[in-house]
């Protein structure tokens, strides 16, 4: 079967040839007609801290979200936030903020560890929930949340948003039309020296996959399709570390992982991630000239340059056109912060997001069974799928 063949019959059966008849079943319960609702949609965050930082600007930019209510765990951080926002109110407690002004989407921003726990709690007031990376702390914890919200009639999607990159969308044109030949391989990385601003990254359920990998992961299964199954070696490589919230903390969850994917049809994929890489561009990628993701056929290759989050061009060589050239310079309106910015234009006009859920869902399974992987020297079969190609 040639990849045309095989993108075609993807596009037609969907995730139902991909799923286990039990994951499928969980997971893609029919959701019901969504009517736009032709109005701004009104917002909550939830989780007043550094990635709300860049959240809430690009909001104020966006013609289809007015924020109206903000909410931490420490009041002061939202009451500060709100401040800078016309008419939007401040709470210090998830349920208030649900009693209090009403919200069409809530967005979370809060630490990872949280994230499951909350997204019940939006959908169940019947919240549509835009939620940062990881959408739960476990793949069945977020594929209860899906079959939650589709009873409850909203819809819930998950960070990141790097499908949306003109990019991302240039290499998935040249993979689905075959211009590199048959792929072979690619290579994701992505890592600093890890953040000091909170515990929560290096406690229980945190690391650097959910954190940092979640990118490359969501990237390559993007571009090639749902990974069948995963082999992963992840460790610990500085036991301690100093953070601003809670002072010196062993650190638990793994900070130095690799991950080997098989999509089927030949094609392998591997990406790394860590908090121990030294790198001047750092957390911001401003500057950044390397390619962090690189992909190989028989006929070609490509690489991104910069990180998948803040791509800026992708150089290209084939067997036609040898000499290396540039590509899609101009990142157009993309940013990593604009998820939830998209969701509210989706919400609003039904302008269909290529984020989905399921996607999601995916990348948490791989994370997951590359942690399992590491504990049982062993290769973990992946049940869940995602509709794909995203960009055909």
């Amino acid at each position: 079967m040639t990849r045309k063949d095989f993108l075609s019959n993807v596009s037609v059966l969907g995730a139902a040839a991909l799923l286990s008849p039990a994951a499928f079943a969980s997971v893609s319960t029919p959701q019901q007609p969504f009517t736009p609702l032709n109005r701004k949609i009104r917002v909550g965050l939830i989780g007043c801290g550094s990635v709300s930082g860049v959240y809430l600007p690009h909001l104020a930019t966006c013609q289809y979200a007015e924020v109206v209510s903000l909410c931490d765990i420490k009041p002061e951080r939202a009451e500060k936030a709100a401040k800078k926002i016309s008419g939007a109110t401040a709470y210090p407690h998830i349920d208030k903020m649900l009693a209090g002004v009403p919200f069409d989407l809530l967005i979370n921003t809060t630490n990872m560890q949280e994230h499951g726990r909350l997204n019940k709690i939006a959908i169940a007031a019947g919240k549509n929930v835009w939620c940062e990376k990881p959408l739960a702390t476990t793949y069945q914890d977020g594929v209860e949340i899906l079959a939650m919200a589709k009873n409850k009639g909203v819809q819930i999607w998950g960070a990141p948003a790097v499908v949306n990159s003109p990019q991302f969308a240039f290499m998935a044109k040249q993979v689905n039309e075959g211009n590199l030949g048959k792929i072979a391989a690619a290579h994701g990385h992505y890592g600093h020296e890890g953040p000091n601003w909170s515990a929560f990254f290096y406690e229980k359920n945190g690391g650097s996959l959910p954190d940092l990998g979640v990118y490359n992961i969501a990237t390559l299964t993007g571009l090639f399709g749902p990974a069948k199954s995963v082999v992963a070696m992840v460790n610990v490589i500085t036991p301690s570390r100093k953070v601003n919230d809670k002072g010196t903390i062993p650190v638990v969850a793994e900070d130095n992982a690799q991950v080997l994917f098989d999509h089927g049809s030949g094609v392998l994929s591997h990406i790394q991630c860590g908090f121990n890489y030294f790198d001047p561009y750092g957390h911001q990628g401003t500057g950044q000239e390397r390619p962090t993701i690189s992909v190989y056929g028989s006929k070609g290759n490509m690489h991104m340059v910069g990180y998948d989050w803040k791509p800026s061009g992708v150089d290209m060589a084939t067997h036609d056109n040898p000499s290396t050239k540039r590509f899609v310079e101009d990142p157009g309106t993309y940013v990593w912060q604009e998820g939830a910015s998209v969701i509210c234009e989706y919400l609003s006009t039904g302008k269909k997001p290529l984020i989905n859920v399921e996607h999601s869902l995916h990348v948490l399974e791989i994370i997951e069974a590359a942690n399992e992987s590491q504990r049982t020297g062993k290769r973990i079969p992946l049940k869940s799928s995602f509709p794909w190609p995203i960009v055909s």
